[in-house]
């Protein structure tokens, strides 16, 4: 399978703002690849270097087989860039804001292209309307629709499902899904972690550092990690106390239950022993999920640059 995307050692440094340092990563053809991390942890600063759109202090990276500091107006030629506000011309319609990218783009068929962007996007019944009149999630279709217009080989969206509700989002994704099947590599920066379960790989970044980077499943597997689940009465008020325990890396409180975690398995055991035998409190042994993973993580790394 081709390489789409190869950078090493990316660094970037802001005054008065967090600076990426060391990154790197690939991408593959028709992959999708979710960025996750604390707001300005680096995910928007790596996506505008990676389209050129800034310069990285240090490090090299290719992008569709061009450089990304040497060749930048030919990956923009091939990729499609999705900002996280609202960028398209809000007083034009549907219609003239695909136009208006069509031509910016110095596409052919343009109709045509329009038309079949339309269908695939459902935007049939607002192709009229002015996208200043949409609502956020119809706003953000149109986004979509804007960057896709040119057939990028290469898809950036930076938080694309920000504001939207639950089933527009889904919705979202199941074109994403598509227009990876296609072919087209998709990088997506998220803070829903619940996202990241649709992405084939997934870069963690925290602090302008990745601390994670891989499949799901290989983050878990690397991570060995084990979750317990508890319920009962009171739990949230016990949350600080299994904080405290030896063995217990961290607790976090999910509704009615809590997810408590750890990496030595003997001593969180040890640690959970007086619980198990308490009437009101019920201890189950689950299956660590991503999220407990990359919350442990996150908290690790919180930690450390506060010692």
């Amino acid at each position: 399978m081709p390489i789409s995307l190869q950078v090493n050692n990316l660094n970037k440094n802001f005054a008065g703002k967090q600076a990426v340092s060391d990154f790197s990563m690939d991408a593959y053809t028709g992959e999708i690849v979710g960025f996750i991390g604390p707001n300005g942890s680096g995910k928007t600063t790596v996506i505008r270097m990676i389209c050129g759109l800034l310069k990285p202090d240090s490090g090299h990276g290719q992008c569709l087989g061009y450089d990304i500091e040497t060749q930048a107006a030919k990956i923009r030629d091939k990729l499609g860039y999705m900002p996280q506000s609202f960028g398209l011309y809000e007083y034009m319609t549907v219609y003239e804001n695909l136009y208006f990218m069509c031509q910016l783009y110095q596409l052919k068929n343009i109709k045509q292209r329009i038309q079949t962007m339309v269908e695939s996007i459902h935007l049939g019944e607002y192709l009229h309307q002015r996208a200043g009149n949409l609502s956020g999630g119809w706003k953000q279709r149109l986004s979509l629709a804007a960057s896709l217009i040119n057939d990028p080989e290469l898809l950036l969206l930076d938080e694309p499902t920000a504001g939207v509700d639950p089933n527009a989002r889904l919705e979202f994704w199941n074109i994403i899904r598509e227009v990876a099947d296609r072919g087209t590599t998709v990088l997506v920066s998220t803070h829903h972690m619940s996202e990241l379960e649709r992405c084939d790989r997934v870069v963690y970044l925290v602090y302008g550092k990745v601390i994670a980077q891989g499949t799901s499943a290989d983050i878990i597997a690397n991570a060995n990690t084990h979750t317990w689940q508890v319920t009962g009465k009171n739990i949230h008020e016990i949350a600080n106390e299994l904080r405290s325990l030896p063995g217990v890396n961290n607790v976090i409180e999910f509704g009615r239950y809590l997810h408590v975690s750890g990496t030595n398995q003997a001593l969180l055991i040890n640690s959970l022993q007086p619980y198990f035998s308490n009437v009101d409190y019920e201890l189950k042994l689950i299956d660590t999920t991503l999220e407990d993973i990359l919350i442990n993580l996150i908290s690790d790394k919180v930690k450390s640059n506060n010692d």
